[in-house]
Protein backbone atom coordinates (compact mmCIF):
# COMPACT_ATOMS: atom_id res chain seq x y z
CA UNK A 1 0.00 0.00 0.00
CA UNK A 2 1.22 3.27 -0.85
CA UNK A 3 1.38 6.35 1.10
CA UNK A 4 -0.72 8.37 -1.36
CA UNK A 5 -3.32 5.68 -1.40
CA UNK A 6 -3.41 5.78 2.65
CA UNK A 7 -3.81 9.67 2.22
CA UNK A 8 -7.47 9.10 0.70
CA UNK A 9 -9.61 8.20 3.71
CA UNK A 10 -13.48 8.61 4.21
CA UNK A 11 -14.97 10.25 6.83
CA UNK A 12 -16.55 7.47 9.67
CA UNK A 13 -19.07 10.76 10.10
CA UNK A 14 -20.38 13.91 8.02
CA UNK A 15 -18.03 16.66 9.21
CA UNK A 16 -20.03 19.97 9.26
CA UNK A 17 -20.55 22.55 6.93
CA UNK A 18 -18.21 25.17 7.19
CA UNK A 19 -15.00 23.85 6.20
CA UNK A 20 -12.46 25.69 4.79
CA UNK A 21 -11.12 25.67 1.26
CA UNK A 22 -8.10 23.78 3.12
CA UNK A 23 -10.29 21.20 4.23
CA UNK A 24 -11.97 20.47 0.86
CA UNK A 25 -8.40 19.77 -0.74
CA UNK A 26 -7.49 17.25 1.94
CA UNK A 27 -10.74 15.36 1.63
CA UNK A 28 -9.95 15.14 -2.46
CA UNK A 29 -13.22 17.61 -3.03
CA UNK A 30 -13.29 20.66 -5.20
CA UNK A 31 -11.67 23.51 -3.68
CA UNK A 32 -13.80 26.62 -2.89
CA UNK A 33 -17.05 24.63 -2.81
CA UNK A 34 -18.50 22.48 0.09
CA UNK A 35 -18.53 19.00 -0.29
CA UNK A 36 -20.98 16.99 0.66
CA UNK A 37 -21.82 14.79 3.80
CA UNK A 38 -20.21 10.78 2.31
CA UNK A 39 -21.82 8.35 3.50
CA UNK A 40 -20.42 5.99 6.34
CA UNK A 41 -18.09 2.72 4.56
CA UNK A 42 -17.23 -0.07 5.73
CA UNK A 43 -13.84 -0.76 7.63
CA UNK A 44 -12.34 -3.35 4.98
CA UNK A 45 -12.39 -1.04 2.19
CA UNK A 46 -10.44 1.54 4.05
CA UNK A 47 -6.79 1.60 3.92
CA UNK A 48 -5.28 0.48 7.01
CA UNK A 49 -2.75 3.44 8.58
CA UNK A 50 -0.47 1.89 11.09
CA UNK A 51 -0.86 4.28 14.25
CA UNK A 52 -0.12 3.56 17.96
CA UNK A 53 -1.88 5.86 20.23
CA UNK A 54 0.12 8.42 21.92
CA UNK A 55 -0.26 7.61 25.87
CA UNK A 56 1.44 8.22 28.70
CA UNK A 57 4.68 10.71 28.89
CA UNK A 58 4.66 10.80 24.99
CA UNK A 59 1.84 13.57 25.54
CA UNK A 60 4.71 15.71 26.57
CA UNK A 61 6.63 18.22 25.11
CA UNK A 62 9.79 16.92 26.40
CA UNK A 63 8.60 13.22 24.99
CA UNK A 64 6.82 13.98 22.20
CA UNK A 65 7.42 12.39 18.76
CA UNK A 66 5.34 15.17 16.99
CA UNK A 67 6.62 18.15 15.44
CA UNK A 68 5.72 21.72 16.11
CA UNK A 69 3.11 22.98 13.51
CA UNK A 70 1.05 26.76 13.34
CA UNK A 71 -2.79 26.57 13.65
CA UNK A 72 -3.50 26.31 9.60
CA UNK A 73 -1.34 23.36 8.78
CA UNK A 74 -2.45 21.57 12.43
CA UNK A 75 -6.28 22.20 11.68
CA UNK A 76 -5.50 20.48 8.46
CA UNK A 77 -3.69 17.42 9.84
CA UNK A 78 -6.56 17.10 12.47
CA UNK A 79 -9.36 17.10 10.02
CA UNK A 80 -6.93 14.04 8.57
CA UNK A 81 -6.33 12.18 11.16
CA UNK A 82 -10.18 12.68 12.02
CA UNK A 83 -11.20 11.14 8.52
CA UNK A 84 -8.41 8.45 8.57
CA UNK A 85 -10.23 7.17 11.62
CA UNK A 86 -7.36 6.36 13.78
CA UNK A 87 -8.87 7.13 16.90
CA UNK A 88 -12.77 5.40 17.62
CA UNK A 89 -13.86 8.87 20.14
CA UNK A 90 -12.95 10.95 17.15
CA UNK A 91 -15.38 12.60 15.07
CA UNK A 92 -17.11 16.21 14.00
CA UNK A 93 -17.44 17.30 17.94
CA UNK A 94 -13.18 16.54 17.70
CA UNK A 95 -13.07 19.00 14.96
CA UNK A 96 -15.17 21.96 16.54
CA UNK A 97 -12.90 21.73 19.65
CA UNK A 98 -10.17 21.67 17.41
CA UNK A 99 -11.40 24.89 15.85
CA UNK A 100 -12.18 26.34 18.85
CA UNK A 101 -8.62 25.98 19.84
CA UNK A 102 -6.81 27.09 16.35
CA UNK A 103 -8.97 29.96 16.96
CA UNK A 104 -7.34 31.08 19.98
CA UNK A 105 -2.97 30.24 19.22
CA UNK A 106 -0.12 31.90 18.63
CA UNK A 107 0.16 31.97 14.93
CA UNK A 108 3.93 31.27 14.48
CA UNK A 109 4.12 28.65 17.74
CA UNK A 110 1.17 27.16 18.20
CA UNK A 111 0.99 27.58 21.64
CA UNK A 112 -2.74 27.87 23.39
CA UNK A 113 -4.14 28.14 27.05
CA UNK A 114 -6.30 25.39 27.37
CA UNK A 115 -9.26 27.68 29.38
CA UNK A 116 -11.92 24.70 29.35
CA UNK A 117 -14.88 26.97 30.87
CA UNK A 118 -14.67 29.18 28.32
CA UNK A 119 -13.92 26.64 25.13
CA UNK A 120 -17.08 24.79 26.36
CA UNK A 121 -19.27 28.00 26.41
CA UNK A 122 -17.90 28.80 22.72
CA UNK A 123 -18.66 25.26 21.66
CA UNK A 124 -21.61 24.81 22.87
CA UNK A 125 -20.64 21.88 24.97
CA UNK A 126 -20.06 20.93 28.25
CA UNK A 127 -16.95 20.59 30.21
CA UNK A 128 -16.84 16.82 29.97
CA UNK A 129 -16.92 16.71 26.81
CA UNK A 130 -14.52 19.18 25.78
CA UNK A 131 -11.83 17.28 28.12
CA UNK A 132 -13.19 13.95 26.07
CA UNK A 133 -12.37 15.42 22.95
CA UNK A 134 -8.87 16.92 24.23
CA UNK A 135 -8.17 13.96 25.35
CA UNK A 136 -8.84 12.04 22.16
CA UNK A 137 -6.28 15.48 20.56
CA UNK A 138 -3.38 14.38 22.99
CA UNK A 139 -3.71 10.61 21.95
CA UNK A 140 -4.07 11.42 18.27
CA UNK A 141 -0.54 12.92 18.81
CA UNK A 142 -2.30 16.46 17.75
CA UNK A 143 -1.76 18.23 21.18
CA UNK A 144 1.53 18.32 24.07
CA UNK A 145 1.59 19.45 26.97
CA UNK A 146 3.84 22.30 27.17
CA UNK A 147 2.40 23.60 30.98
CA UNK A 148 0.49 21.07 33.55
CA UNK A 149 -1.89 23.07 35.00
CA UNK A 150 -2.94 23.16 38.72
CA UNK A 151 -5.01 24.47 41.69
CA UNK A 152 -2.01 26.16 43.57
CA UNK A 153 -2.88 30.00 44.31
CA UNK A 154 -0.44 31.92 41.80
CA UNK A 155 -1.98 35.43 43.42
CA UNK A 156 -0.41 37.41 45.69
CA UNK A 157 -1.66 38.33 48.92
CA UNK A 158 -4.80 40.12 48.83
CA UNK A 159 -5.48 39.51 45.10
CA UNK A 160 -8.05 36.77 44.20
CA UNK A 161 -7.02 33.37 43.32
CA UNK A 162 -5.81 32.28 40.91
CA UNK A 163 -5.15 28.95 39.96
CA UNK A 164 -1.89 27.45 37.16
CA UNK A 165 -3.15 27.38 33.92
CA UNK A 166 -2.79 24.22 31.22
CA UNK A 167 -0.95 25.59 28.19
CA UNK A 168 -1.12 23.01 25.14
CA UNK A 169 1.43 23.30 22.03
CA UNK A 170 -0.38 22.05 18.57
CA UNK A 171 2.30 19.01 17.10
CA UNK A 172 1.49 17.43 13.61
CA UNK A 173 1.67 13.32 14.79
CA UNK A 174 4.38 11.46 12.15
CA UNK A 175 1.63 9.09 10.79
CA UNK A 176 0.37 12.18 8.74
CA UNK A 177 3.99 13.10 7.24
CA UNK A 178 4.26 9.79 6.30
CA UNK A 179 1.20 9.65 4.74
CA UNK A 180 1.61 13.16 3.08
CA UNK A 181 4.96 12.05 1.89
CA UNK A 182 6.91 14.48 4.11
CA UNK A 183 10.78 14.39 4.68
CA UNK A 184 11.72 15.59 8.22
CA UNK A 185 14.74 17.25 9.88
CA UNK A 186 15.74 17.22 13.54
CA UNK A 187 13.21 14.71 15.80
CA UNK A 188 10.64 15.73 17.85
CA UNK A 189 8.95 18.91 18.92
CA UNK A 190 11.50 20.67 17.03
CA UNK A 191 11.48 18.40 13.76
CA UNK A 192 10.79 20.68 10.42
CA UNK A 193 9.65 19.35 7.19
CA UNK A 194 12.55 20.16 4.67
CA UNK A 195 11.33 18.29 0.87
CA UNK A 196 9.08 15.16 0.30
CA UNK A 197 9.11 11.68 -0.93
CA UNK A 198 8.45 10.66 -4.18
CA UNK A 199 5.08 9.38 -2.94
CA UNK A 200 4.39 12.56 -1.82
CA UNK A 201 5.47 14.22 -5.00
CA UNK A 202 2.78 12.16 -6.97
CA UNK A 203 0.41 12.41 -4.69
CA UNK A 204 0.84 16.62 -4.83
CA UNK A 205 0.75 16.66 -8.89
CA UNK A 206 -2.44 14.14 -8.46
CA UNK A 207 -4.26 16.67 -5.85
CA UNK A 208 -3.25 19.63 -8.47
CA UNK A 209 -4.86 17.63 -11.11
CA UNK A 210 -8.17 17.02 -9.71
CA UNK A 211 -8.11 20.89 -8.48
CA UNK A 212 -7.91 22.00 -12.27
CA UNK A 213 -9.68 19.89 -13.60
CA UNK A 214 -12.79 20.36 -10.97
CA UNK A 215 -11.73 24.78 -11.77
CA UNK A 216 -12.34 23.96 -15.52
CA UNK A 217 -15.29 22.17 -14.89
CA UNK A 218 -16.81 24.91 -12.38
CA UNK A 219 -15.64 27.62 -15.24
CA UNK A 220 -18.20 25.55 -18.38
CA UNK A 221 -21.13 25.10 -16.09
CA UNK A 222 -21.02 29.24 -15.32
CA UNK A 223 -20.61 29.76 -19.18
CA UNK A 224 -23.48 27.44 -19.79
CA UNK A 225 -25.37 29.20 -17.44
CA UNK A 226 -24.78 32.60 -18.89
CA UNK A 227 -27.68 34.03 -21.76
CA UNK A 228 -27.29 33.87 -25.17
CA UNK A 229 -25.18 37.18 -26.70
CA UNK A 230 -21.65 38.23 -27.20
CA UNK A 231 -19.47 35.67 -24.71
CA UNK A 232 -18.22 37.16 -21.85
CA UNK A 233 -20.18 40.49 -22.04
CA UNK A 234 -22.26 41.78 -18.50
CA UNK A 235 -26.13 41.26 -18.99
CA UNK A 236 -27.33 44.45 -16.93
CA UNK A 237 -30.48 44.17 -14.76
CA UNK A 238 -33.29 46.36 -13.97
CA UNK A 239 -33.79 46.97 -10.27
CA UNK A 240 -35.35 49.63 -8.09
CA UNK A 241 -34.34 52.35 -7.12
CA UNK A 242 -34.98 53.54 -3.51
CA UNK A 243 -32.69 56.30 -1.99
CA UNK A 244 -34.99 57.21 0.78
CA UNK A 245 -32.82 57.38 3.70
CA UNK A 246 -35.72 56.26 6.34
CA UNK A 247 -36.02 53.78 3.94
CA UNK A 248 -32.88 52.17 3.86
CA UNK A 249 -31.56 51.19 7.54
CA UNK A 250 -28.17 51.12 7.07
CA UNK A 251 -27.63 55.14 5.40
CA UNK A 252 -29.08 55.56 8.96
CA UNK A 253 -25.57 54.71 10.90
CA UNK A 254 -23.76 57.00 8.94
CA UNK A 255 -22.47 60.45 9.06
CA UNK A 256 -20.99 62.61 6.11
CA UNK A 257 -17.17 62.94 5.63
CA UNK A 258 -15.15 64.65 8.20
CA UNK A 259 -13.28 67.76 6.53
CA UNK A 260 -9.46 66.59 6.92
CA UNK A 261 -6.76 68.62 6.42
CA UNK A 262 -6.59 70.18 2.95
CA UNK A 263 -5.00 73.46 1.34
CA UNK A 264 -7.74 76.08 1.75
CA UNK A 265 -6.61 78.99 -1.03
CA UNK A 266 -7.26 82.42 -0.32
CA UNK A 267 -10.01 84.49 -2.18
CA UNK A 268 -8.76 86.11 -5.16
CA UNK A 269 -8.63 89.86 -5.02
CA UNK A 270 -8.91 91.36 -8.03
CA UNK A 271 -8.81 94.80 -7.37
CA UNK A 272 -5.77 94.68 -5.57
CA UNK A 273 -2.27 94.50 -6.91
CA UNK A 274 -1.76 93.51 -11.12
CA UNK A 275 -4.58 91.84 -12.79
CA UNK A 276 -2.20 91.13 -15.90
CA UNK A 277 0.72 89.33 -15.71
CA UNK A 278 4.15 91.05 -18.32
CA UNK A 279 4.89 89.14 -21.15
CA UNK A 280 8.71 89.80 -19.58
CA UNK A 281 7.71 88.24 -16.74
CA UNK A 282 5.58 85.57 -18.52
CA UNK A 283 8.71 84.33 -20.73
CA UNK A 284 11.72 85.56 -18.92
CA UNK A 285 12.17 83.88 -15.76
CA UNK A 286 15.39 84.04 -13.89
CA UNK A 287 16.84 81.17 -12.28
CA UNK A 288 17.98 80.89 -8.77
CA UNK A 289 21.79 81.38 -8.45
CA UNK A 290 23.28 79.01 -7.01
CA UNK A 291 24.79 79.43 -3.43
CA UNK A 292 28.20 78.70 -2.91
CA UNK A 293 30.22 78.57 0.48
CA UNK A 294 32.85 80.58 1.30
CA UNK A 295 35.36 79.52 3.45
CA UNK A 296 37.61 81.82 5.45
CA UNK A 297 40.74 81.35 7.36
CA UNK A 298 41.41 82.00 11.16
CA UNK A 299 42.38 85.45 10.60
CA UNK A 300 39.52 86.04 8.83
CA UNK A 301 40.44 86.20 5.15
CA UNK A 302 38.68 84.35 2.57
CA UNK A 303 40.78 81.56 1.89
CA UNK A 304 41.79 80.63 -1.48
CA UNK A 305 41.61 77.31 -3.89
CA UNK A 306 45.45 77.28 -4.24
CA UNK A 307 45.26 76.78 -0.38
CA UNK A 308 42.98 74.37 -0.36
CA UNK A 309 44.72 72.51 -2.40
CA UNK A 310 47.76 72.71 -0.48
CA UNK A 311 46.19 71.26 2.19
CA UNK A 312 44.73 68.63 0.48
CA UNK A 313 47.98 67.74 -0.66
CA UNK A 314 49.21 67.13 2.67
CA UNK A 315 45.85 65.33 3.89
CA UNK A 316 46.69 62.80 0.96
CA UNK A 317 49.73 61.90 3.06
CA UNK A 318 48.13 61.39 6.11
CA UNK A 319 45.48 59.47 5.42
CA UNK A 320 46.84 56.38 4.16
CA UNK A 321 49.17 56.31 7.58
CA UNK A 322 46.35 56.82 9.75
CA UNK A 323 43.53 53.95 9.60
CA UNK A 324 40.99 54.95 11.46
CA UNK A 325 40.51 58.17 9.54
CA UNK A 326 40.23 56.37 5.94
CA UNK A 327 35.93 56.55 6.59
CA UNK A 328 36.32 60.29 5.63
CA UNK A 329 36.90 61.91 2.31
CA UNK A 330 39.90 64.31 1.67
CA UNK A 331 38.07 67.51 1.48
CA UNK A 332 36.31 66.86 5.10
CA UNK A 333 39.85 65.27 7.09
CA UNK A 334 40.85 69.13 5.18
CA UNK A 335 38.44 71.17 6.44
CA UNK A 336 39.16 69.49 9.89
CA UNK A 337 43.03 69.42 10.26
CA UNK A 338 42.88 73.06 8.97
CA UNK A 339 44.48 74.28 12.17
CA UNK A 340 47.78 71.83 11.45
CA UNK A 341 47.84 72.70 8.01
CA UNK A 342 47.55 76.63 8.46
CA UNK A 343 50.39 76.40 10.96
CA UNK A 344 52.40 75.10 8.19
CA UNK A 345 52.92 71.63 9.59
CA UNK A 346 54.17 68.91 7.53
CA UNK A 347 52.52 65.02 7.03
CA UNK A 348 54.57 63.37 9.06
CA UNK A 349 54.05 66.03 12.23
CA UNK A 350 50.07 65.65 11.73
CA UNK A 351 50.84 61.99 11.32
CA UNK A 352 53.07 62.00 14.87
CA UNK A 353 49.80 64.09 16.46
CA UNK A 354 46.89 61.98 15.48
CA UNK A 355 49.16 58.44 16.51
CA UNK A 356 49.35 60.46 19.55
CA UNK A 357 45.79 60.15 20.25
CA UNK A 358 46.24 56.54 20.94
CA UNK A 359 42.54 55.38 19.52
CA UNK A 360 41.72 51.60 20.13
CA UNK A 361 38.71 52.29 17.85
CA UNK A 362 37.06 53.77 14.77
CA UNK A 363 35.16 56.42 15.19
CA UNK A 364 32.12 56.58 12.97
CA UNK A 365 32.61 60.36 11.25
CA UNK A 366 36.47 60.67 11.92
CA UNK A 367 36.49 64.48 10.60
CA UNK A 368 33.92 64.94 13.11
CA UNK A 369 35.90 63.69 15.90
CA UNK A 370 38.89 65.47 14.77
CA UNK A 371 37.12 68.95 15.34
CA UNK A 372 35.31 68.03 18.49
CA UNK A 373 39.11 66.90 19.80
CA UNK A 374 40.63 70.12 18.58
CA UNK A 375 37.84 72.29 19.91
CA UNK A 376 38.45 70.29 23.58
CA UNK A 377 42.20 71.14 23.31
CA UNK A 378 41.85 74.73 22.24
CA UNK A 379 38.83 74.90 25.22
CA UNK A 380 41.72 73.22 27.57
CA UNK A 381 44.67 75.88 26.87
CA UNK A 382 42.66 78.67 26.73
CA UNK A 383 41.71 77.77 30.72
CA UNK A 384 44.92 77.40 31.89
CA UNK A 385 46.19 80.63 30.26
CA UNK A 386 43.49 82.40 31.95
CA UNK A 387 44.15 80.23 35.36
CA UNK A 388 48.07 81.60 35.40
CA UNK A 389 46.71 85.21 34.54
CA UNK A 390 44.04 85.52 37.81
CA UNK A 391 47.40 83.52 40.03
CA UNK A 392 49.66 86.29 38.39
CA UNK A 393 52.18 83.91 36.86
CA UNK A 394 54.40 85.39 35.27
CA UNK A 395 56.76 82.74 32.48
CA UNK A 396 60.42 85.38 32.14
CA UNK A 397 60.00 86.18 35.78
CA UNK A 398 59.85 82.12 36.24
CA UNK A 399 62.62 81.15 34.06
CA UNK A 400 64.88 83.71 34.79
CA UNK A 401 66.72 81.49 37.10
CA UNK A 402 66.90 78.91 34.16
CA UNK A 403 68.84 81.16 31.85
CA UNK A 404 71.00 82.52 33.71
CA UNK A 405 75.16 80.98 33.95
CA UNK A 406 76.14 77.80 36.17
CA UNK A 407 77.93 80.29 39.04
CA UNK A 408 75.23 82.71 38.97
CA UNK A 409 72.95 79.83 39.30
CA UNK A 410 74.99 78.31 41.77
CA UNK A 411 75.88 81.64 44.29
CA UNK A 412 72.09 82.49 44.14
CA UNK A 413 71.38 78.71 45.78
CA UNK A 414 74.19 79.30 48.15
CA UNK A 415 72.49 82.47 49.20
CA UNK A 416 69.35 81.09 49.65
CA UNK A 417 70.34 78.24 51.45
CA UNK A 418 72.74 80.45 54.07
CA UNK A 419 69.94 82.74 54.60
CA UNK A 420 67.61 79.82 55.14
CA UNK A 421 69.85 78.13 57.75
CA UNK A 422 70.61 81.39 59.68
CA UNK A 423 66.76 81.68 60.23
CA UNK A 424 66.34 78.75 61.29
CA UNK A 425 69.31 78.69 63.65
CA UNK A 426 67.78 82.15 65.20
CA UNK A 427 64.47 80.31 65.81
CA UNK A 428 65.91 77.58 67.22
CA UNK A 429 67.76 79.10 69.98
CA UNK A 430 64.83 81.35 70.95
CA UNK A 431 63.07 78.34 71.57
CA UNK A 432 66.16 77.55 73.76
CA UNK A 433 67.26 74.54 71.66
CA UNK A 434 70.78 73.80 70.63
CA UNK A 435 72.32 72.61 67.80
CA UNK A 436 73.97 69.17 67.79
CA UNK A 437 77.20 70.30 66.93
CA UNK A 438 79.73 73.09 67.45
CA UNK A 439 79.89 73.91 63.82
CA UNK A 440 77.60 76.61 62.15
CA UNK A 441 76.20 75.85 59.10
CA UNK A 442 75.90 79.47 58.00
CA UNK A 443 79.74 80.05 59.21
CA UNK A 444 80.20 76.91 56.45
CA UNK A 445 78.85 78.51 53.68
CA UNK A 446 79.75 81.75 54.06
CA UNK A 447 83.19 81.18 54.22
CA UNK A 448 82.54 79.15 51.32
CA UNK A 449 81.20 82.01 49.45
CA UNK A 450 84.28 84.64 50.36
CA UNK A 451 86.69 81.56 49.43
CA UNK A 452 88.07 81.64 46.28
CA UNK A 453 86.10 78.59 44.94
CA UNK A 454 82.52 79.86 45.60
CA UNK A 455 83.91 83.79 44.33
CA UNK A 456 82.51 84.83 40.84
CA UNK A 457 85.10 83.91 37.80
Amino acid sequence: MSAGAASVAVLNHPLPEDIDDSVDELRGGVPGQRNAAQPKASRQGLPEVRHARVVGREQDVVWTRSRRAEPRAWLRAVVWLVAAGLHEGAGPTTLVVARDLAARMDYRRGIVVYDLAGAARRTGTSPATVKRHVKVLRELGALVWLVHGSKRNLASPGEPYMATATIYGAVIPPVFDEAMGHRLTGSGYEGRVCGVTEAGRERAVAQATVRSEARHRGRRRAEQKRPSGRRGARVRTVRPVDNLAVDNRSSQACEPHSPGRYHRSSDVRVESGCKDTSRERATCRTAPRPSFKVSFNADGSRRTAGQTQRGIGVIQQVRPRVTWTQRASLRELEVALRPFTDAGRDWPTITAELHSWHLTWRPARPAAYIRARLAQQATAEHQTAAAEVAEGWDDQAASGPLAASSPDLLRSVLDGLAEGLATYSARQAELGLDDLTDQSAADTIAAFLGSGTGALA
